[in-house]
């Protein structure tokens, strides 16, 4: 796959580009900082297995765990007052977290300055971020050999939206795709690996367990829905893949396969979702509906998980419209997009209300109150009643005016058929 490393892979302009800029956030911080903490990089720019393209920096502001130990929850405080001494000019965004952290843009470069506590090992940790460089640690000392072959697994999982730990995707998270890499040995192994695994199987680096009941066992039960386990090869309690979901753990698996049968670069090429690819995919199986709105402000995981909200709540109003596929997608500053294609474009004008057994006369003088056309039929009380927003376009109109998805979504850009 050198081809698609090509394409993937940082050039050494961009290396530079990342390399000088990091260097200079680094220096400025840490002289505001003076004493009191150290910044360090983080994240897959300090592993070097970033891709190209991408310009999110993480940054760990390390403060001593003796000093801080009993003032976890003070350490954003005191960060934001050095941020803003350091880069005066600078717009800083506070975002909350388990422990809140920054967001500013720097020489081109979106910079996230979170505070942790220093540690040297897992145990000491007040907040799971703590944690985060001892992860950089170990993959660069474990897959100091592999870290192209991460970058074809993370580009893999990113093309067929596999990638990502937010709640609102349920993926495989970068440290879960740099641990398993280095566990097999290279991307094609992962996938081959893929095949053969089972729900709740365990993956388990740095053999903390000698058998998979015991592993089991000893992670928190809440950490286990996942339907694949990956024993943080840090911390022997922790599931690092957690956050997986089965929708993208079995998708995983079919891809794997498919691309095992036949390699593409295909697979590494992400589509672009829209109403001509849409169209040319679903050509004369169905009606399309094809809907554009505008996300609220936030947090990325927040805004994500009430996107997925509304799609859920779409996806269940119109069943009755025979849905054949459905889909969404949104990326972080980009309008989001709702995607179905239904069997049917209109509902019949009438449609018939169940009411209660006939025995039940009270219920059923009831019923006969509330509607109008009611009959017998199969020993119950039924009626006939009008369907408000028989056409597809109009009754999605009708649920996207309701106070739940106003709650969601910022705005309605637009609503096409088909």
């Amino acid at each position: 796959m050198k081809a698609v490393l090509q394409k993937i892979k940082p050039s050494k302009e961009e290396e530079k580009r990342f390399v000088t800029a990091t260097a200079s956030f680094l220096k400025s911080l840490n002289a505001a900082l003076k004493t009191e903490a150290k910044a360090i990089l983080g994240g897959s720019g300090a592993k070097g297995t970033w891709l190209s393209g991408s310009y999110d920096v993480d940054v760990f502001v390390a403060f001593d765990h003796n000093k801080y130990v009993n003032k976890s929850a003070e350490l954003s405080g005191f960060l934001e007052k050095v941020l803003k001494k350091a880069f005066p000019k600078v717009k800083i965004d506070r975002l909350h977290g388990s422990r809140d952290y920054f967001q500013l843009s720097y020489r081109g470069l979106m910079f996230e300055a979170v505070p942790i506590l220093k540690i040297t090992k897992a145990e000491q940790a007040q907040n799971i971020t703590d944690i985060s460089p001892l992860h950089s640690q170990w993959v660069n000392g474990h897959a100091a050999k592999v870290k192209d072959e991460i970058r074809l697994l993370k580009q893999f999982c990113k093309a067929n939206h596999l990638y990502g730990a937010e709640s609102y995707i349920g993926g495989f998270s970068g440290y879960v795709l740099e641990i398993i890499t280095a566990q097999y040995g290279s991307f094609e192994k992962v996938l081959k690996a893929a095949q053969k695994w089972k729900e709740k199987d365990v993956v388990d680096p740095s053999k903390f367990y000698a058998t998979k009941e015991l592993a089991l066992f000893h992670i928190n039960t809440s950490k286990l829905q996942s339907p694949l386990i990956v024993v943080d090869p840090v911390d022997k309690f922790r599931n690092a893949a957690a956050a997986l979901s089965m929708e993208k753990f079995l998708s995983f698996k079919k891809l794997a396969k498919e691309y095992l049968q036949k390699p593409s670069e295909e697979f590494f090429v992400k589509e672009k979702i829209t109403v001509e690819s849409l169209q040319k995919k679903y050509k004369g199986k169905g009606t399309l509906l094809f809907i554009t709105v505008t996300p609220t402000e936030g947090k990325e995981d927040a805004v994500g998980a009430k996107l997925l909200k509304v799609f859920e709540l779409l996806r269940e109003k119109l069943q009755g419209f025979a849905l054949l596929q459905g889909g969404w997608a949104w990326d972080k500053g980009e309008e989001g997009m709702f995607y179905f294609v239904a069997k049917k474009k209109e509902l019949p004008a009438e449609e018939v209300r169940l009411g209660p057994p006939l025995k039940m006369k009270g219920y059923v003088d009831d019923f006969k109150k509330k509607n109008k056309n009611t009959f017998e039929d199969g020993g119950r009380i039924k009626a006939k009643v009008r369907v408000e927003n028989p056409k597809l376009k109009d009754f999605v109109n009708a649920v996207l005016k309701a106070e739940y998805v106003k709650e969601k979504i910022k705005g309605v850009k637009k609503v096409d058929v088909f």
